[in-house]
């Protein structure tokens, strides 16, 4: 066990680095989501889902951090992931919409000038006629949308960002914090 130690003193020092660096980005990027999430009084899932999604990327960059300090060969390491790159893209591919909404999803967080619980207009020339409804809910892939007769619509976070939205009115908050329509 020495032997090992003594052998790969540098890839040791250099992994126990990437950890603490990758512990503290990771801990100063929870913090962050967390405050522009509480700023712009944002929904609490909303912003543990914009977590999750940075904490896969930096486990993303631990990995290939690690594959580099250890100096794993990029021939042997370049056959497995042409291999798993050839199949991630072709689900990808065949699934580019859920992609596409999950990116959505990623800006309406940070650029979503609406609520849960504002009254909106999407203007869609799909529709028949325009559709009025309240915000129930945002999550990764879509929104809920509850329309005046009762009716459930999910609607797309891509297509929110490619339609034009209306804001009709929006959920007041009464002086001790509680919601009032």
């Amino acid at each position: 066990m020495k032997e090992f130690y003594f052998n790969h003193q540098a890839e040791i020092l250099g992994t126990l680095i990437t950890l603490v660096i990758l512990l503290v980005t990771r801990l100063l990027s929870v913090q962050t989501i967390r405050r522009i999430s509480r700023i712009s009084d944002l929904d609490e899932n909303r912003g543990r889902l914009i977590i999750k999604y940075v904490l896969v990327g930096h486990s993303v960059i631990l990995v290939v951090a690690l594959i580099l300090i250890w100096g794993v060969p990029i021939k042997e390491i370049g056959t497995v992931l042409a291999s798993i790159f050839a199949v991630i893209g072709v689900a990808l591919f065949a699934s580019w919409s859920i992609l596409s909404n999950i990116t959505a999803g990623v800006i309406l967080f940070f650029t979503f000038p609406f609520k849960i619980g504002d009254r909106i207009r999407i203007l869609d020339k799909d529709l028949p006629k325009p559709l009025e409804c309240v915000i129930e809910d945002i999550r990764a892939f879509h929104l809920h949308l509850r329309k005046s007769n009762g009716e459930l619509v999910t609607y797309p976070n891509a297509l929110m960002l490619q339609k034009a939205v209306a804001l009709i009115t929006r959920e007041a908050k009464d002086s001790e914090g509680s919601e009032a329509v």
